[in-house]
């Protein structure tokens, strides 16, 4: 029963993971995250079995590799190569979360974090309804989502939408996301800030075009 209920926690869908993505900007953060899982459990494997195979297969006489040798490549060069890997395929993934000019039409929402909610405004929409720990977004298209804070430092975060970003104190800070298709998205605050962290999360409300309109216009959809 233990392994059974193991293996259920293991599941990678849910309204929190990221290894579930739901947009152009999550699904590279997860592919990274699965290449560093995978890749790590072969190097566990490997080091394993070559441990084990020194450890029996070895007979007195035997030449011992240098130390230098192991030094240089298994302490230097392959972590090396590793971290260099993982930090390019990194900045790729992370490009889709740059608010970057493009053919697309781009929606804005402006979203002020406090102690302990979060604040949504649509400038481009003036006369649109304010919400508290709600944002509609249209789905399949572009969102940036300008951060900001009025009090301490906040992380604006839906992991199935894309990646973390920060609300600093005297600045607004910038990142793109979009729903594939229209849902409901979770999201919460990724940095501690006080007391109430816990009951600050949000969702993210990702219509079709006309359930948007109608819910900017005032309505309940």
């Amino acid at each position: 029963m233990s392994a059974i209920a193991l293996l259920a926690g293991c599941s990678t869908a849910g309204p929190l993971s990221a290894l579930d993505p739901a947009g152009p900007g999550a699904a590279p953060i997860a592919r990274v995250w699965w290449a560093m899982f995978w890749g790590g459990m072969a190097l566990t494997v490997a080091m394993t079995g070559l441990a084990l195979y020194a450890a029996l297969r070895r007979r007195a006489g035997t030449p011992r590799v240098s130390a230098n040798a192991l030094l240089v490549g298994g302490g230097l060069l392959l972590p090396g190569a590793v971290i260099a890997a993982l930090l390019l395929w990194g900045m790729r993934a992370g490009h889709a979360l740059l608010p970057l000019p493009g053919a697309a039409p781009v929606f804005t929402v402006e979203v002020t974090a406090r102690q302990w909610q979060w604040d949504a405004r649509y400038p481009q929409h003036p006369t649109a309804p304010s919400a508290t720990n709600r944002i509609d977004i249209p789905a399949g298209q572009p969102v940036d989502v300008h951060v900001r804070t009025a009090d301490v430092i906040h992380g604006f975060w839906v992991p199935r939408l894309g990646g973390k970003i920060d609300a600093i104190p005297g600045r607004t800070n910038v990142i793109r996301l979009q729903a594939d298709a229209p849902g409901v998205y979770r999201g919460v605050c990724a940095e501690y800030c006080g007391t109430g962290h816990a009951r600050m999360p949000m969702e993210v409300h990702a219509h079709a075009p006309d359930a948007l309109a109608a819910r900017l216009a005032g309505g309940t959809p």
